[in-house]
């Protein structure tokens, strides 16, 4: 994983290269102010403030040189994640000071994925410089978390299955002295139906299993996050065609959002008591494959008429929540790559969001567009 913690420093005065941020609003003075090398060279460059709009700036000496990045009117997340991509390595300063949450788009500016690569392609070390030291490591943990669930969505589903999952959220558990627990296979027939009737036919391979962890005091009140785990979905026997199965690596998002989550709680030491659970399966296709028509009894006793294979996410959800609901949670959230009809409502870039709390539905949302983050 890209190490994030170098990338962002305390200012202690160190030589650092200048970044300024324009807004085109303010384009007009600010140019204006410019010594008149500099001018020349925004004039020369046709600069105008657009987001993630670059120019350099010529000092006194060839070697002096300092930027500006164009950004949007209200600052965000992404304002510096064009110059983090663009620059050479070498240590810089913001004029305006603290970056605050700007600071997670220019260390995500240096995520790779290179697992696959017979060479690793590294991105230039670019240091971004703070004043405010007590800003750091909640920006780098932010970081880290994001790296994590893409890390796992970009592994392929050979090296991501059921039993991956599962030794990730070990290494979780062990960092931060959580309980882990796991139901497999056959174990699962009796109080999991539905995992393990998604799951079965791939048992031989990669077995299902509901992974567990929980962390935290009990008097504290109970959450419960859930992900969707399903490592590699091939719709089972009513099959995706291959167009439709390609990226399907992505189905166990949900369990890896989950899973960083888990983590950013623990790390923070929330006052929760907290309880994560990851159905995680391979919707596979062989002799044993639930099939259209089956019906399963669910975990909550209900009985369910299985009509498309393909809808497998909210079987494994079902007796996930079951699970989680037997410990009267204050707050249950879940993240699912659920349904393709939530891209064809909402496009690819707003998740659908089902909330039985108005309050609360605000509040997320609203915490959301706070951190660009819909």
């Amino acid at each position: 994983m890209t190490e994030f913690s170098t990338l962002f420093q305390p200012d202690r005065g160190q030589p650092a290269r200048t970044i300024e941020i324009v807004t085109k609003g303010g384009l007009e003075d600010w140019t204006k102010a410019l010594p008149p090398r500099a001018r020349a060279a925004v004039e020369g460059a046709q600069f105008k403030g657009k987001a993630g709009e670059l120019v350099r700036l010529p000092g006194d000496a060839p070697e002096d040189w300092s930027v500006a990045i164009g950004a949007p009117d209200s600052s965000g997340v992404w304002d510096l994640a064009p110059a983090a991509a663009a620059l050479p390595a070498g240590t810089y300063r913001l004029a305006d000071g603290d970056p605050g949450q700007r600071a997670l788009g220019w260390l995500l500016a240096h995520y790779r994925f290179d697992r696959y690569r017979s060479a690793a392609e590294p991105a230039p070390e670019r240091v971004l410089l703070t004043p405010n030291p007590a800003g750091i490591a909640e920006q780098v943990r932010l970081a880290d978390a994001t790296a994590l669930v893409r890390d796992l969505v970009n592994t392929p589903a050979a090296d991501m299955g059921p039993g991956e999952l599962q030794a990730e959220t070990e290494r979780t558990a062990k960092a931060f002295d959580a309980t882990l627990t796991v139901t497999k296979g056959h174990d699962l027939e009796v109080g999991h139906p539905l995992i393990h009737a998604v799951g079965k036919a791939a048992e031989k391979a990669h077995a299902p299993r509901l992974i567990e962890l929980e962390w935290g005091n009990p008097a504290h009140p109970r959450v419960a996050i859930i992900g969707k785990g399903v490592t590699f979905d091939s719709g089972g026997l009513n099959i995706k065609p291959g167009g439709g199965m390609r990226l399907m690596k992505k189905d166990m998002g949900g369990a890896a959002h989950a899973l960083a989550l888990a983590r950013l709680v623990m790390q923070a030491r929330l006052p929760v008591r907290l309880h994560l659970l990851i159905p995680a399966v391979e919707n596979a296709i062989s002799g044993n494959a639930f099939r259209p028509g089956d019906v399963v009894k669910s975990r909550a006793g209900i009985t369910v008429e299985v009509d498309n294979t393909d809808a497998e996410g909210r079987l494994v959800l079902a007796d996930a929540f079951t699970k989680a609901g037997e410990d009267k949670p204050e707050l249950l959230i879940d993240f699912a790559t659920l349904t393709g009809a939530a891209r064809t409502a909402l496009g690819p870039d707003l998740p659908a969001m089902f909330v039985n709390d108005h309050d609360f539905a605000r509040a997320l949302s609203e915490a959301g567009v706070s951190y660009d983050d819909p």
